[in-house]
């Protein structure tokens, strides 16, 4: 039952957002989460590298190298508690004829110093071994075996259920319009559908964590958007790599990655450069270019024969390039949570921590509730499994046995499942995110119809209310009944 009295209220519901509800949701304490989008984990959190970093690259002076490998080391239980896809494959920083390869012992000195355990520098015939598409003219690269891959929005969904599962209240299309204070101290926000009392406020908000900032006179955080572009290949691609794989380093990009994802894609990019706006995620073909280029030049043999879609991610840098995770100076109970670009994702949960440290700091009682639930069901994935295995499933419940999403063998009944489960989907997207309907070869040609009709079935809402992601994405904007009233068309 939602209230409208809490201790904690968490604006943001990216993957910092969810952590912290996730950590705060242990405590003997009311907890809200406010999410301005339909969903959690549509910002940043969705269209990133996927990767957890090993915590080589950050600055062990900075929060982000300080973080990354306490969240890494973490992040290896979380996995196994929640059931998200995760494997730890490992990462390569590669150097080739002609580039700066001091500049691989300089991050592995940095990576011991930030505490990352396995680096090592491995030698031409290594790399050719265990990657045999590379090219040949690779010379040395630092193996940071700990590094791995995720599915990031699972990551954000996940934690946020586990905290929906301890009592966390989570509200989503609720945006935060101010934040009351009152003699110095927080008191609750205004939202677009009510107010909301509270004593303590994380903002978690990403792209958006200056404007929310600036709600209670903090304007020391600059969020500049950094757009990322990138390919997606499909899983039944004839190329194979084996590790993530990163060029040397500059000072604002890690450059033009070359990874495989959990679900077997091949992922290349991103671009790293400076957008006006918060909502520009367009692509451009400089871009997309620049993105095959750096791909080409660790794999030649590369091409885009295989690839099924293009999209674009912001990153929130703040101005100091560095995460802002601290309470504000201006009033007491508000703590940023800003500036959560790569490795955010890795650090997620020791950012958690530390949040959570700072609201106790801060006053905020936290006594560990008794009867936690530590752990998430995994759900179905039909395309993981033998017909074997299918079968049985379908023998409990004949759901199973109509397949909705042909290329990644999604069923009807894991789209229910995505539906009326906690933090349930809303949105086309969003069924996507938890099933992969739509994420294969054909990007939902055959069953993108289907779905809206199955969400349209089951929230209750006409196929013209369902939407793709936001609430300027319809998928349907007429029947042709509708359009043609009740005449009768005679094609004689």
């Amino acid at each position: 039952m939602s209230q409208n009295k809490y201790d904690v209220i968490i604006v943001g519901g990216g993957i910092s957002g969810c952590a912290v509800a996730w950590k705060l949701a242990r405590y003997n304490i009311d907890v809200l989460l406010l999410e301005k989008d339909p969903d959690v984990a549509t910002g940043t959190t969705k269209a990133n590298t996927a990767i957890i970093h090993a915590g080589y690259n950050a600055d062990p002076e900075k929060q982000k190298g300080r973080l990354n490998n306490k969240g890494n080391i973490q992040i290896k239980q979380i996995v196994k508690d929640l059931n998200i896809p995760f494997e730890e494959i490992g990462s390569l920083v590669v150097g080739m004829e002609g580039d700066n390869l001091s500049v691989l012992d300089e991050l592995l000195e940095k990576g011991k110093r930030n505490g990352v355990e396995g680096l090592e520098i491995v030698d031409k015939e290594w790399l050719l071994r265990e990657e045999p598409h590379i090219n040949k003219d690779v010379v040395a690269a630092l193996w940071a075996p700990t590094a791995g891959i995720i599915t990031p929005w699972e990551f954000a969904l996940a934690m946020a259920q586990n905290a929906v599962a301890n009592g966390v209240d989570i509200q989503l299309e609720t945006e935060v319009l101010d934040v009351y204070t009152d003699n110095g101290k927080v008191t609750g926000v205004k939202t677009n559908k009510g107010d909301y009392q509270a004593d303590y406020v994380v903002n978690a908000a990403g792209l958006y964590a200056d404007d929310v900032a600036k709600m209670v006179g903090v304007e020391k955080i600059e969020i500049h958007p950094r757009k990322g572009e990138y390919y997606i290949y499909d899983h039944a691609k004839d190329f194979e790599i084996n590790h993530v794989l990163f060029p040397i380093p500059t000072k604002i990009s890690k450059g033009i990655v070359c990874t495989p994802t959990v679900e077997d894609n091949l992922l290349i990019g991103p671009t790293s450069d400076f957008v006006d706006s918060k909502e520009d995620l367009a692509t451009s073909r400089e871009g997309l270019d620049h993105v095959f280029e750096g791909a080409k030049k660790m794999f030649p043999d590369l091409t885009l024969q295989d690839t099924i879609r293009v999209f674009a991610g912001l990153r929130a840098a703040d101005k100091t390039e560095d995460f802002v995770i601290e309470a504000a100076d201006t009033v007491d109970g508000f703590v940023n949570v800003a500036g959560i670009q790569s490795p955010g994702l890795s650090s997620a949960p020791a950012i958690a921590d530390l949040a959570a440290e700072i609201l106790e700091d801060l006053g905020l009682t936290l006594e560990e509730k008794k009867d936690v639930i530590e752990t998430r069901e995994e759900p179905v994935r039909f395309y993981e499994m033998s017909n074997e295995e299918r079968a049985k499933y379908v023998e409990k419940n004949k759901k199973y046995g109509k397949i909705i999403c042909r290329c990644e063998t999604v069923s009807y009944k894991e789209i229910l499942d995505a539906i009326h489960g906690p933090v349930g989907a809303r949105t086309v997207n969003a069924v996507k995110r938890r099933t992969r309907a739509g994420a294969g070869r054909c990007q939902g040609g055959f069953c993108g119809p289907r779905v809206t009709q199955i969400l349209a079935d089951e929230l209750g809402i006409d196929t013209t209310e369902v939407r793709l992601e936001k609430n300027n994405s319809k998928i349907v904007e007429h029947k042709i009944k509708g359009l043609l009233g009740s005449k009768v068309i005679d094609n004689a």
